[in-house]
């Protein structure tokens, strides 16, 4: 790649790296911020999941509308507004401010992130070279996150404010230059000619939005049952809607035929469940470290950074792997990784030192550099280019769910197990909400096997193909110089 191309795939990874440190940025400061407003728990609660809700909910829209109203135009405009409303939180007097803040931050992102993706599947030629770039990109999501916790941690120190302020000054810097280096997009369909779903775009985004919120309400675990089912069965009810109304559409906003993908299937399903797991470890790893061991958020932040090895790892190691093993052999050794880097953790102790942490620590950001990046080269291969804002738009409401799911069912698991009081009650506990990283992982490593199962079956099919074609010609001596004389 030349050096413009490089320049426009750090702006577009860029993004991915603001969303990451931006919520990480806030998981360390939410108990400063609720320090120093007064915020009651649930308020404090909300201020995390209304990022999730607008996340989740929207981002199948997002990917769809960066297909129908232009990538860069989406890109460039959803980046201002989570510029805008990041700014707007940094000034937020009340505990609703926050919320609405954070709930806008969210929309914003669920249409930024698919528009980056996109754009970097569209403007990177498909084989080495996009791939080379979706693995700088997984890098570069994982890294944010992870450098998100040590900053935050500092900034939290300076005020908490500054952990709003902070992504605003990066993302304008990012603005600026998507402006100039992102060009401008070829063959977007003219308003006149331009069909938007819109049946189809609010029954989805409802639909998303009640399953994020009964996601998000299973932390609470039994309290509240009533309306957590309530919420599921709503969201699947229209979930059937939707279905119903892209089937009779002429210009659906999700094509239903790319749900029969199978390789596309399995790496969003992969990534939900990898990427679930390791941010319900990391959650519950956090926990640990702070409410158990009594760390403070910024040793907590300096312990756990090593996960962030993959920033190297994933452009360096995983782009050899892949081109000598596959992706999908590459993905089995991502999950493999994961599923040993869990279960190491699983009879943690009461004093264990920071040397018995880091072979898991440093195991599982190695897993995320193999399995995170083929996952997106998968969930985007072979997808036509009319539709891979659909397809990253899938792939990220699959890790944004994933997500999701792993900090409420280890929240939920935590909570069920915490039958007494003291510190051995505590450490059973979290040792009974790390299960659920490892089930995670192991589902995960069992959806992955099938794609190398399919891969090999189609390397036998091409081979079978290939050698009845050469019988084929050699049995046919005719056919054979007829098709000479006509190359000639």
């Amino acid at each position: 790649m030349g050096t413009r191309a490089w320049a426009l795939l750090l702006v577009l990874c860029g993004t991915i790296f603001l969303e990451g440190i931006d919520v990480a940025m806030m998981a360390v400061a939410i108990p400063s911020i609720r320090s120093d407003l007064g915020l009651t728990t649930g308020t404090a609660a909300w201020v995390m999941s209304a990022y999730v809700l607008g996340y989740a909910g929207f981002t199948l829209l997002g990917g769809r509308a960066a297909d129908l109203l232009g990538r860069r135009r989406m890109f460039l405009l959803w980046l201002t507004v989570f510029l805008l409303f990041s700014g707007l939180g940094g000034f937020a007097t009340e505990g609703w401010m926050l919320v609405v803040a954070r709930f806008a931050t969210g929309v914003s992102a669920a249409f930024m992130t698919p528009a980056a993706l996109s754009l970097i599947t569209t403007s990177y030629e498909e084989g080495r070279q996009r791939e080379k770039a979706l693995l700088v990109f997984a890098g570069t999501a994982a890294g944010g996150f992870s450098l998100g916790l040590v900053v935050g941690g500092l900034l939290t120190e300076l005020g908490w404010r500054w952990v709003f302020f902070a992504p605003v000054l990066m993302a304008g810097a990012l603005l600026l230059a998507a402006v100039r280096l992102i060009p401008r997009q070829q063959g977007v369909p003219a308003p006149a000619h331009r069909t938007f779903d819109v049946p189809g775009a609010l029954t989805a985004a409802g639909a998303m939005l009640l399953a994020a919120y009964a996601v998000v309400r299973l932390e609470h675990g039994l309290d509240g049952w009533r309306l957590t089912v309530a919420s599921a069965l709503a969201a699947l009810l229209l979930a059937a809607v939707f279905v119903a109304v892209e089937r009779r559409t002429a210009a659906p906003l999700v094509r239903l035929g790319i749900l029969r993908k199978g390789p596309v299937v399995r790496a969003d399903l992969g990534a939900l469940l990898f990427v679930g797991a390791f941010m319900g470890f990391q959650f519950v790893v956090t926990l640990y470290l702070q409410e158990l061991r009594g760390w403070s958020s910024l040793q907590t932040a300096v312990a756990l950074v090593i996960m962030g090895c993959d920033v190297v790892l994933a452009p360096t190691l995983t782009p050899k792997l892949v081109t000598r093993y596959g992706n999908a052999r590459v993905i089995v050794g991502g999950f493999a990784l994961a599923v040993v880097a869990y279960a190491l953790f699983l009879p943690v102790g009461m004093d264990w030192p920071y040397l018995a942490m880091f072979p898991t620590l440093f195991i599982s950001g190695t897993a995320f550099a193999l399995a995170y990046g083929p996952l997106t080269i998968a969930a985007t291969d072979g997808v036509e280019e009319s539709e891979q804002g659909l397809a990253s738009g899938l792939l990220t409401t699959a890790t944004q769910f994933g997500s999701a799911i792993g900090i409420s069912a280890v929240t939920a698991v935590y909570g069920l197990a915490s039958s007494g009081s003291g510190p051995e009650a505590t450490l059973s506990a979290f040792r009974a909400a790390l299960t659920v990283p490892v089930v995670m992982v192991v589902l995960g490593l069992l959806i992955s096997a099938l794609s190398v199962r399919e891969a090999r079956r189609a390397v036998r099919r091409a081979s079978q193909v290939s050698r009845v074609s050469a019988s084929q010609t050699s049995a046919n001596p005719a056919q054979r110089s007829g098709g000479m004389a006509s190359w000639k």
